[in-house]
């Protein structure tokens, strides 16, 4: 069955693309996506019993396509199958035209297939395919800049796979399989300085799919670009960039014993700063939204390497915080862009400070949009201070207090953000006195998630990954008094100093070129190439 859940997207694009596009065909490619959640979530269940295993072709692994479904794995094609259904529903009735819906169900069969594939070369062709569609989806509507930033999207996709590729064939040399298990069993048998050179040319392919600094100047063009149709946007931050964190999981317990945590726990920290000051200086809704991606992307990374444990042997408070994180913040995430881009049709503007009276205008939006910013700034009760609870856990003082300024970075962002809700709202005249329903109701159904994944948190935890964690009471008030205080301090930086802030300004525009972003790419390979075979002694 594993096959299938790449082979009903596909059938059901082409399905899309040749026949006449009406509310019909939609209506049964709704019903398609039904029944592919269902079956995810079917999977997802299988999976608690064990590994799911598939030899296609009926070859053995080394030499056919082999699939396998674990817990992790099966999580995150439940996950991408509740997106797509999402953005299905979404963008029901928009006339997005046949090949806006063929891209994404091919879309959604390459991410699926990324989380099944058990071998590194499929990954790369399936990496290969996504990126084609999502360069296409950013150009979709042909306006100047997207298809500038589209472009350029693809283009450091093509230089950055070749990283990925180099990679591959060199531990292919090595091990003489491209099997990922059978290669963990394998690579055992060398020394160390062998495998430095394939783990950094992997790794710089994951921090630049990841946007980590200073990989970083794609994303804000990608995600932030104003053609993309919102659903795009918000699969894009959502999902899409978690798959690439999902291989960096696969990745670091394949090179264990050369990967390096405390790399990626410094590179975290410096990107999620960076990125919330970033997202402190734009105007741009979705430009806020964007670099608080690459800001929440490092709050990931340093999660994970806080303490060194992998998915698969063992775990650490942290590194459940890490994961869960992963889960809060395509909900919290999807749901602020879905808002975004109704919004700015509503409004006919997507600048922070003339959006306004969202509470008044749209209640349903300006409430799910409420829940959604409670989520990501790790308000009591919401998803985002269960995820910050355990990211904390197995930090000692230092570390500690560096997350809590990461996360005073995310709330004085936010509190910029939340302007939207309130005043009076000043809408065009062509604006609509009501949004459609159906985009109401998954914005909304985003945000209420947020609520529900917090109250329930622990055991959303033991239901997704199957493990057993536990909140101290007086722990929790502790984060509770310590998310308050920086709530007050994050509305007095905003009030005096984001407002009139010359950096800021300075530095909203600033943008990274293509020639740049090339040597950038060889500044970090170069990086971690001496940070794992000079400074990194296993």
């Amino acid at each position: 069955m594993l096959t299938n859940f790449v082979i009903i997207p596909i059938l059901v694009a082409v399905f899309l693309y040749l026949f006449p596009l009406n509310k019909s065909a939609r209506f049964l490619a709704l019903l398609a996506q039904l029944g592919l959640t269902a079956a995810a979530f079917w999977l997802f269940l299988e999976t608690r019993q064990g590994e799911i295993f598939l030899s296609i072709g009926s070859y053995h692994s080394v030499l056919g396509i082999y699939l396998r479904a674990d817990l992790l794995s099966a999580m995150f094609i439940f996950l991408t199958a509740i997106f797509f259904l999402v953005a299905t529903i979404y963008s029901f009735h928009e006339d997005f035209g046949r090949l806006f819906w063929f891209l994404m169900f091919i879309w959604q069969a390459a991410l699926i297939g990324i989380f099944l594939a058990a071998d590194l070369f499929n990954i790369f062709v399936l990496m290969e395919v996504s990126a084609v569609i999502v360069a296409v989806l950013i150009m979709y509507n042909r306006l100047k800049r997207s298809m500038y930033d589209g472009i350029i999207y693809f283009a450091v996709n093509i230089i950055l796979m070749q990283f990925y590729l180099f990679g591959l064939g060199y531990i292919y040399r090595l091990t003489g399989t491209v099997d990922m298990y059978l290669m963990s069993e394998r690579i055992h048998a060398y020394h160390y300085n062998y495998l430095m050179l394939p783990y950094a040319a992997i790794m710089t392919f994951i921090a630049l799919k990841c946007a980590l600094v200073p990989l970083f100047a794609w994303l804000p063009k990608a995600h932030g670009s104003a053609a993309a149709p919102p659903a795009v946007s918000a699969i894009l931050s959502g999902l899409h960039i978690k798959s690439t964190i999902y291989l960096f999981i696969r990745f670091q317990d394949l090179f264990e014993l050369v990967a390096s945590t405390q790399f990626f726990l410094i590179l975290g920290i410096i990107t999620g700063v960076f990125g919330f000051v970033m997202a402190i200086a734009q105007t741009d809704i979705k430009l806020i939204l964007a670099y608080h991606t690459i800001s929440q992307v490092g709050l990931i990374f340093t999660a994970l390497s806080i303490a060194d444990a992998t998915y698969l042997g063992g775990f650490t408070y942290s590194f459940v915080g890490g994961l869960y994180h992963i889960f809060n913040h395509a909900l919290f995430k999807g749901g602020l862009f879905l808002s975004a881009g109704v919004l700015a049709a509503a409004y006919g503007t997507r600048n922070v400070y003339k959006i306004r009276g969202v509470f008044r205008a749209y209640p349903v939006i300006g409430a799910a949009t409420a829940m959604a910013i409670f989520g990501i700034i790790g308000a009591p009760f919401f998803n985002g201070s269960i995820s910050k609870y355990f990211m904390v856990s197995d930090a000692d003082t230092l570390l500690n207090g560096v997350l809590i300024f990461m996360s005073l970075g995310t709330i004085v962002s936010f509190v910029k953000y939340s302007n939207i809700l309130f005043g009076k709202p000043e809408l065009p005249e062509d604006a609509p006195r009501k949004l459609p329903i159906l985009q109401q109701t998954m914005v909304l159904l985003m945000g209420v998630l947020c609520f529900l994944s917090g109250i329930f948190g622990v055991q959303t935890i033991q239901f997704l990954f199957d493990i057993t964690v536990y909140i101290d009471l007086w722990g929790y008030i502790e984060k509770t008094l310590i998310f308050f205080a920086s709530l007050a301090v994050g509305v007095l930086i905003y009030k005096y100093y984001v407002k009139e802030s010359a950096f800021l300004k300075r530095i909203k525009n600033v943008e990274m070129g293509f020639r740049t972003m090339v040597f950038s790419i060889g500044a970090f390979f170069t990086t971690i190439l001496l940070v794992v075979g000079v400074f990194y002694q296993p």
